[in-house]
């Protein structure tokens, strides 16, 4: 259409054209996120909702500049001809130079957590694996409920962490499981728990999450919420219960925590987390 004048024609040279392309570029991206967002259902099996809320999200940030670059491209090559491509793209190429490290950095980082996340099991405190069980699992349970990817994130990091604590005990509690202790003795693990969390570096609320996770669930957030959940699932498909029946510990564990949804769990989080766990990659224990 440019290179005809039927644009030139209906628009002009003026701020009408850099309103038009901005629309079409607006209207790309719009469509871009709807299909990513479906796509992402479809194959996760994820709530379609906060995908797409992601997706737009994504687009107020390096969106907006790759679509600002692209009306700019399209306005100077227009003017001066193909040569000012090379000039042009050089700073979307430094953009994802500058994405693709931090996305290292951010890599280096949750392996670094999950390293200290693992001191509990080299010590003997908590059973091997159980961090990482616990945060796959409450990073379903937080995407079923809607949280963004940056809390999501914020959620991970708890979970892998949420047992740190448990290096102040002087002998391990078996099988690593918390619930059943006092609660005065659960939060002063999430106490030190939270203290040691702050030491790592890692956004504060991690270390909130931590140090709430012995309080009465209607004073918690809601990541405290699916953390406590989740580790009390987890610690009772994991116990003596598991070794009955086929599939007998997960249904007794998600039985036990509907029972004391009154007092210590989150009714929405724990139905939320059965929703989770009647799907195929969570159909048996881990």
């Amino acid at each position: 259409m440019h290179h005809t004048g039927r644009l030139a024609a209906w628009l002009g040279h003026g701020p009408a054209l850099v309103g038009y392309l901005l629309a079409v570029l607006a209207l790309t991206a719009l469509c871009d996120a709807v299909l990513a967002a479906a796509l992402a259902r479809a194959r996760t099996g994820w709530p379609y909702g906060p995908l797409l809320r992601d997706e737009l999200r994504a687009l107020t940030g390096i969106g907006s500049a790759i679509c600002a670059t692209g009306v700019v491209m399209a306005l100077t090559v227009a003017v001066t001809g193909l040569w000012a491509l090379p000039v042009l793209a050089l700073p979307p190429l430094l953009i994802q130079y500058s994405f693709r490290r931090y996305a290292a950095i951010r890599a280096t980082c949750r392996q670094t957590i999950a390293s200290l996340a693992r001191s509990t099991e080299i010590a003997g405190y908590t059973p091997a694996g159980h961090a990482r069980k616990v945060a796959g699992l409450s990073r379903a349970v937080g995407r079923e409920l809607g949280l963004s990817e940056p809390a999501l994130t914020v959620l991970e990091y708890a979970a892998l962490m949420h047992d740190i604590g448990q290096l102040s005990l002087v002998d391990p509690v078996p099988a690593g499981a918390t619930e059943p202790l006092a609660r005065a003795e659960q939060r002063r693990i999430a106490l030190l728990g939270g203290a040691v969390v702050r030491q790592t570096g890692v956004p504060a609320e991690v270390a909130v999450i931590v140090e709430r996770q012995a309080d009465p669930y209607r004073e918690q957030p809601l990541s405290a919420r699916i953390v406590r959940a989740v580790n009390a699932y987890t610690e009772a498909a994991g116990g003596p219960a598991a070794a009955g029946p086929g599939g007998a510990a997960p249904l007794c564990a998600l039985e036990r925590l509907r029972l004391a949804t009154a007092r210590d769990f989150d009714p929405a989080v724990v139905e939320a987390l059965a929703t989770v766990l009647s799907r195929p990659a969570y159909d048996r224990p881990r």
